[in-house]
């Protein structure tokens, strides 16, 4: 019997059902909760077992950097390899479980998270710094990949399709298959969602997998890695902490690597798609950012607008790949547009993410707050700020990379800072005279991943999602413009320099990357 899918959406639910404190509640327990598990040391996950190392790194959280989340083993090359060579030698005997046995583990899985969903959202939002919303928006959303995946194998057989034949005596078939050993190479902004979410997709589809978290965020991931590894296989799955220049380019230049998941930047997932593919034809599945656009026009309920794009550029400190982070505004409605949209980052609460109505947290390390100064400083020298552009230094935050949210105008088209992805809480706006105008000026990033529009034009509408280049396109989205797809709701791929399949994660077609089709012919 096939179980239908449905999305976690705890936060969704708790206003639904005016239960709002008892989630604050359940909230503050598991801030609680997770403070006493900080500052541990864990292990690597290999070959079914853990291993500790007297060689480890240490990640701390942005919003204090005198609070240490964990330290985890700086993995060596041969570490690496041996995690491959334990998923190659047991590929055989997963790949040959039934689809409903591997259904079955990742539905307990996705319980088990369910159940401790509180705790793993508060551990997020000291390691990752996002404040408590968007950190279970993260543990929900793996969790739907868990559940959605499995749904996905049942409604589909296990991707095995009976086919007909014109001659009664040929009983034909398509079945797809695994490929063998994937490396997963997952971000420090989704450590939970996104890690889980393509691990999920290898392993459920018969694969087995090599994870590899972001360095800044190793421990959200290593609660599913541990949950899985003695319920499958000794080999199936396999956690591996440590560099990107050890451990990912250890994965990227294996030949026993069948296939790479990888999200992340545009630079080093290119590089990482040329290099695993220069001798051979294999899987890179890869989302790789966006540049990412809104247009208001004069037909458009201006409120609206101002806090769909304040949520889509400022949520998580615009450190989502889906931010919003160049705004068309049509000229007839600009000063209006822009001084409600500058009101409303004004009264943006910034502090400790686990603080109950914090809006915005810290970014994610030193190397985004010197990324944020010298785009700030270019912004005051090319353009006009009107709003934030600095460092914050309270005594209060003082130990954390926290920053403005910054909202940029009269920036030239072809500048750097409205054609490169920043990663940032940084926004820039332009002015347009005719909608066709604002349409192409979206359309002429190198990225297309999503895009908004706010006019109550319903003309306007159909020639925005006519037009638009981008894989995940709203309109008049107050919640946030352009970011929060939902599972199976809202598959969530990238266009152009945005992704490299064209298949959205947390849709129908994203396990299918995962196997590749036999032909099957029984003569009677």
């Amino acid at each position: 019997m096939t179980v239908e899918f449905k999305n976690e959406f705890t936060w969704g639910n708790a206003l639904a059902a005016n239960s709002t404190q008892e989630f604050h509640e359940n909230f503050e327990k598991a801030v609680d909760e997770a403070k006493k598990e900080l500052g541990q040391t864990f292990p690597i996950i290999i070959n079914g077992k853990e291993i500790y190392s007297e060689d480890n790194f240490s990640a701390y959280s942005p919003s204090d950097r005198r609070i240490k989340i964990a330290d985890f083993p700086s993995s060596t090359v041969s570490d690496t390899e041996d995690a491959i060579s334990s998923s190659k030698k047991a590929f055989e005997q997963w790949s040959n479980f039934s689809f409903q046995k591997r259904v079955e583990i990742f539905r307990q899985c996705a319980d088990y998270f369910a159940s401790k969903k509180f705790f793993l959202a508060a551990i997020m939002t000291f390691e990752n710094g996002k404040n408590r919303f968007e950190a279970m928006g993260d543990v929900d959303e793996a969790i739907d990949f868990m559940r959605f995946y499995a749904y996905q194998m049942e409604i589909n057989d296990g991707f095995c399709k009976r086919t007909s034949h014109p001659n009664p005596n040929e009983k034909t078939q398509t079945v797809m298959k695994p490929y063998g050993v994937w490396g997963i190479i997952s971000p420090f902004n989704f450590p939970s969602a996104i890690a889980i979410g393509m691990t999920t997709g290898a392993l459920i589809t018969g694969n087995t997998a090599i994870l590899k978290p972001a360095s800044d965020t190793p421990l959200s991931s290593f609660y599913f890695a541990k949950y899985l590894y003695s319920k499958i296989p000794a080999g199936v799955i396999n956690f591996v902490t440590g560099s990107g220049g050890t451990v990912g380019r250890t994965l990227i230049q294996s030949k026993d690597v069948d296939g790479i998941a990888f999200t992340g930047s545009r630079e080093v997932g290119m590089k990482g798609f040329q290099e695993f593919t220069k001798n051979t034809t294999k899987p890179f599945i890869s989302e790789m950012g966006g540049k990412n656009p809104v247009i208001v026009t004069k037909n458009a309920d201006l409120d609206k607008a101002a806090n769909g794009v304040m949520s889509a550029a400022f949520g998580y400190g615009g450190q989502k790949c889906s931010a919003c982070s160049r705004v068309y505004v049509q000229e007839e409605i600009a000063e209006e547009f822009i001084e409600k949209l500058v009101e409303n980052t004004k009264k943006i609460k910034v502090g400790m993410p686990w603080i109950k109505d914090v809006f915005l947290g810290p970014i994610i390390n030193s190397d985004a707050k010197s990324k944020f100064e010298n785009a700030s400083e270019i912004a005051k020298k090319d353009g006009h700020i009107l709003t934030g552009g600095s460092v914050i230094k309270t005594d209060s935050l003082e130990n954390g990379y926290f920053v403005e949210p910054t909202i940029v105008e009269k920036l030239p088209e072809e500048h750097k800072l409205m054609r490169e992805e920043l990663f940032l809480p940084f926004l820039c706006i332009q002015r347009y005279r005719n909608f066709d105008d604002a349409v192409k000026l979206a359309n002429s990033s190198e990225y297309g991943l999503t895009a908004g529009i706010f006019s109550e034009d319903q003309k306007q509408l159909d020639d925005f999602f006519s037009k638009i280049h981008s894989g995940v396109v709203y309109a008049n989205r107050s919640a946030s413009a352009t970011t929060a797809a939902l599972v199976s709701s809202q598959p969530f791929v990238g266009w152009k320099h945005s992704g490299t399949t064209g298949k959205g994660a947390g849709g129908e077609n994203y396990l299918q990357q995962f196997l590749r089709t036999q032909t099957q012919t029984r003569c009677d």
